[in-house]
């Protein structure tokens, strides 16, 4: 006997994902290779957004050039910027300053946020503007061809160094904390769990919120002895470290260890608060606006 089948309709609703609802329709199947870690990113944004039971209107993503920033646009489902390339950051504190109350996220890559954008990076931090910027580091400017990146590391070969990397790489989350960010961390993609907490850090505070995601490439970049996606997961659980050991232990970052962790965790108020309150005074015309009181204590 043939098995009962269910009605069309019925058939459609269960085929359906129940995180489906997170993608804009006709985004699937994406465009990343095989094996990138940029689906491992969006699917770990996804499921935490669903975790925490934050509503896509109620968040605001920005992105500038790169294949990290199809996770935002088209990928994920809500108001989106997909701005010229390195200027990710300078559109967010754009929309971030004209509606504070709006959650203002970033996903973007190390090209895009580290190199083209590097500059305005450093100053957001600096200014600890209130926006969550997640960073998917792959070492390199993969939708592009495989040139050098800010983070390649010295030696690598890629399209633009055949011979090897001649530069050190950037460490970016290190520059993003001494610059002055609330909150800083880094994860790789191995780290699902720990990158899904760090997401609701990003998603909850307040001030410049700083994730870094190690990914992989396996197209145009992979790291040492690593061929495939899978095998470049097994490098990042084997090289990472925590941050405190690292510390401890400097010579191992020469090592090609990965600091693994948080390495920032300020609790001093955001830009956004610092000017509502500084707006405020102004209006009661009761205090002069200077600098240093504006600013508040700072070490």
């Amino acid at each position: 006997m043939a098995p009962a089948r269910a009605p069309e309709g019925r058939r459609d609703a269960l085929m359906e994902h129940p995180l489906a609802r997170y993608l804009r329709p006709g985004t699937m199947p994406s465009t990343f290779c095989p094996g990138c870690g940029c689906g491992m990113v969006l699917n770990c944004f996804i499921r935490t957004v669903d975790r925490m039971g934050i509503r896509p209107e109620e968040l605001l993503m920005v992105t500038g050039i790169g294949c990290s920033s199809w996770i935002p646009s088209p990928l994920f489902k809500c108001d989106t910027l997909h701005t010229t390339h390195g200027r990710a950051v300078a559109f967010a504190t754009g929309a971030k300053l004209m509606s504070p109350g709006t959650r203002v996220l970033i996903i973007a890559g190390d090209g895009d946020l580290a190199g083209i954008g590097g500059n305005h990076l450093i100053h957001a931090a600096h200014r600890n503007i209130d926006l969550g910027v997640m960073m998917v580091n792959n070492g390199i400017y993969g939708m592009t061809g495989g040139q050098s990146s800010p983070t390649t590391p010295a030696g690598a070969r890629t399209s633009t160094s055949p011979y090897g990397h001649l530069e050190r790489p950037m460490l970016v989350a290190e520059l993003v904390a001494a610059a002055g960010a609330n909150y800083v961390a880094r994860w790789t993609t191995y780290h699902i769990r720990q990158l899904s907490g760090a997401m609701e850090e990003l998603i909850l505070g307040e001030g410049f919120r700083f994730l870094e995601i190690v990914s992989q490439c396996p197209t145009y970049f992979r790291s040492e002895g690593a061929r495939t996606g899978a095998e470049m997961l097994e490098y990042f659980r084997d090289h990472s470290v925590p941050v405190e050991k690292i510390r401890a232990a400097p010579e191992m970052r020469k090592q090609s260890k990965i600091p693994v962790g948080t390495l920032v965790d300020r609790k001093e108020p955001g830009y956004i608060s610092v000017m509502l309150k500084m707006e405020k005074r102004i209006r009661r015309g009761v205090v002069e606006a200077r600098g240093p009181e504006i600013g508040g204590a700072r070490g």
